[in-house]
């Protein structure tokens, strides 16, 4: 009796309190409300077992209300797999139906005397007489534990959404299958086999292994935050604690000091004791607070910390004015801190226009999605929507759940919704109180920075769109106006003399600067070396720029010439990887030259040659996502020589590369991302290759990146004996 007692007791408390801490955590939802059902049926089982075991009379009674008591247990166990982990029922089984009709059917008969007729207790050992229809109970039984139970698990599975839910659903079925097989053994099967029910006794302790397992499935799999209450328990026990053990010290010098060691009754009516009774409550706050930061500190070691996410996201949203590139950065921050499976942010402009950036595979949120979430934001005004706190019939958690997210916060400028950041499920134990309050602080910069970024596109599209218009106005003057042939000639010659003017000018520009920078005018700062190199940069595109101009406006006046001169093609285009390694740096990029031949002399024009390598190592600088790294290759067949410039940017549209090597063209995405290009460097460099002999490469597919480069006929270009011999004397 003595062991069925420590059973009955040890079970029954551990099952209640799993079953209140689960309801506590969240009282609505419906798979909440059916753990502590089964919890409670199985407390029932429990105390009936016991009572069937060790009355002393009422012996029938008792054992039919066990039966009863595991019918009702058994029906609890299917009710909780139903709703397993994503809090909605399995639809259409009717087996399911079919189980709740027989459970219906066998609970009164389980006090037929059909069911059983008679009880018999001979000392520690005991035989029940059953009837036909106890026949029945173990059909029931069978058909829940072998049919039921694996279909509703396997449904269960099959529609689970995160990895987490997958393996909470593995966790809890293998504990309660494992919990059921043996109660079912030592209360049905070997009773039945050697006609005694002694063995129904330990049926259920193994109600313990269910615990077990759910509690592992809380702690490892995350079924809520129980680490938070554990901690904030220990918290509030080290305080009282404390606080006792400073009551008993002043006491203690107050009865020595006062009272000559005395002990009195009316102490605790004393103002002395009133006086303590104060400070002690005076004092509890502090102690708390010291003891919760101090568990914190322990129990929360690798949690981040807030501050330091602050700044590192403060520096991603101050560091560039792209939206897309600003969404994406933000997103990764976002989503790495808070261990999120996704982040995303969708944006919306315009009243029309949209844009969705985040992680990497994150969901993509609908247009009409959009609507129908901004029609209940404005109409509830929430600040942050966690998923599983709404209705399981709720639209909007129907929609969340499709699209994977877990927690969504609405990004408002004043009372408009701006777009919103999503989140899916945590991959450890599940979005806090404190990652709600750390979404709250943040929102108000994500929707500055995401403002900023609008304003800075919004100019950009005017730019692109007066563009487009000044050449549309442009063609059709042209076609209308034949006097525009002499203005165009005109405009050819200010060119030529602007270049020329400006080019002196800036080249000085340039050599001061690069005087400053190498340190002739006096220390420079990391910071100021950055601006100056930025600056230096500028001018050596300005000059590269003029160059084109030039080269332009003598294509239209027919001077185009070439100067042909022995020139290593190797080390050319060497030096001018070497030139714009400054550039790369700035941008974060890696800029890697592979060289498969020696030295190599051709017959070229090395300053259009030299300008041909830096504008496609420039537009892939350019039009390259940051820190990817840019590839020139340089081979060397049977009869020609090979440069290839290789990057991983934003590609040229199909339709649109029939057209790229025109004057002044420029691909549509290419306008978007460097608003200030003027279209002429690839095709001075088309003419510089075809007046050398050779073709140009171009290879492109849109966001995945170009290939841009060109051949040069080795026979053709190659160096005579005597020339070989001018350039020595030279």
């Amino acid at each position: 009796m003595i062991t069925d007692l420590i059973i009955l007791v040890t079970c029954s408390v551990a099952i209640s309190l799993l079953g209140l801490l689960v309801i506590l955590r969240n009282p609505k939802k419906r798979n909440n409300q059916r753990f502590v059902f089964l919890s409670f049926t199985i407390v029932f089982w429990t105390v009936t077992n016991f009572l069937s075991d060790n009355a002393a009379s009422d012996t029938l009674l008792y054992t039919r209300l066990t039966f009863f008591a595991g019918v009702l247990t058994t029906f609890a166990l299917m009710g909780f797999l139903e709703n397993f982990p994503n809090n909605t029922a399995v639809k259409g089984s009717i087996l399911i139906r079919l189980h709740a009709i027989m459970t219906a059917l066998l609970l009164p008969v389980t006090f037929l005397p059909e069911f059983i007729s008679a009880v018999h207790i001979s000392g520690s050992e005991g035989s029940i007489e059953t009837g036909l229809l106890y026949n029945f109970f173990i059909f029931y039984i069978s058909f829940s534990l072998l049919l039921l139970a694996p279909v509703i698990i396997r449904s269960q599975y099959r529609h689970a959404v995160t990895y987490i839910q997958k393996q909470q659903i593995m966790t809890i079925s293998w504990g309660i299958i494992i919990y059921a097989v043996l109660a079912v053994i030592s209360s049905v099967v070997l009773p039945l086999i050697v006609n005694d029910w002694s063995s129904s006794s330990f049926g259920p302790a193994f109600a313990l292994i269910l615990v077990g397992m759910v509690t592992y499935t809380i702690v490892k799999h995350g079924l809520f935050d129980i680490r938070l209450a554990a901690v904030r328990s220990v918290a509030y026990v080290l305080s009282l604690i404390v606080l006792a053990v400073i009551y008993y010290l002043l006491a203690y010098i107050v009865s020595v000091t006062l009272f000559k060691g005395e002990v009195s009754s009316t102490v605790s009516l004393s103002p002395i004791n009133i006086i303590l009774a104060l400070l002690l409550a005076f004092i509890f706050q502090p102690i708390k607070s010291f003891f919760d930061k101090t568990t914190d500190t322990i129990f929360y070691r690798d949690r981040y910390h807030t501050d330091e996410f602050y700044a590192r996201l403060s520096e991603v949203l101050t560091t560039t004015t792209d939206l897309r590139n600003l969404l994406e950065r933000a997103s990764s921050e976002i989503g790495t801190t808070l261990k999120a499976e996704q982040a995303f942010f969708f944006v919306q402009y315009n009243h029309v226009h949209h844009v969705s950036a985040g992680t990497l595979h994150h969901s993509s949120l609908p247009l009409k999605d959009a609507h129908r979430l901004n029609e209940y934001v404005k109409k509830d005004g929430q600040d942050v929507i966690v998923t599983e706190l709404l209705p399981d019939n709720h639209a909007v958690h129907r929609l969340l759940i499709s699209h994977r997210v877990a927690v969504l916060m609405p990004l408002m400028r004043g009372s408009t919704v701006l777009g919103y950041l999503a989140l899916g499920e945590q991959r450890s134990s599940g979005y806090t109180n404190r990652d709600i309050k750390v979404l709250k602080t943040i929102s108000d910069e994500l929707v500055i920075a995401i403002q900023n970024s609008l304003s800075v596109q919004e100019v950009r599209d005017i730019n692109v769109h007066l563009q487009q218009r000044i050449n549309t106005a442009t063609a059709e003057l042209r076609s209308s106006n034949t006097q525009l042939r002499h203005l165009d000639k005109t405009k050819d010659e200010f060119l030529s003399m602007a270049s020329h003017q400006l080019r002196t000018p800036l080249t000085s520009v340039k050599g001061y600067l690069s005087m400053v920078l190498e340190g002739d005018a006096g220390k420079v700062t990391d910071t100021q070396r950055r601006l100056l190199g930025e600056a230096f940069t500028s001018s050596e595109r300005m000059v590269h720029l003029i160059h084109d101009f030039l080269n332009v406006s003598r294509l239209q006046t027919g001077k185009f010439m070439l100067e042909l001169h022995p020139y290593d093609i190797v080390k050319l285009v060497d030096e001018e990887v070497r030139s714009l390694q400054r550039a790369a740096e700035t941008r974060n990029m890696k800029l890697e030259f592979i060289n498969t031949i020696g030295e190599l002399m051709l017959n070229i024009d090395e300053n259009k040659i030299r300008q041909v390598v830096m504008n496609f190592i420039d537009n892939a600088l350019f039009y390259s996502h940051d820190e990817s790294t840019i590839k020139v290759e340089l081979n060397k067949t049977e009869d020609q020589i090979e440069l290839r410039v290789k990057d991983t940017g934003i590609g040229v549209p199909k339709g649109e590369q029939a057209h790229l090597f025109s004057k002044f063209y420029r691909a549509s995405n290419a306008r978007k991302q460097r608003p200030d290009g003027t279209g002429v460097g690839i095709f001075l460099a088309k003419k510089v290759v075809t007046e050398h002999g050779g073709d140009v490469l171009f290879e492109s597919t849109e966001g995945k990146g170009s290939t841009f480069g060109f051949t040069l006929p080795i026979k053709k270009l190659a160096v005579t004996s005597d020339e070989k011999l001018d350039e020595l004397n030279q």
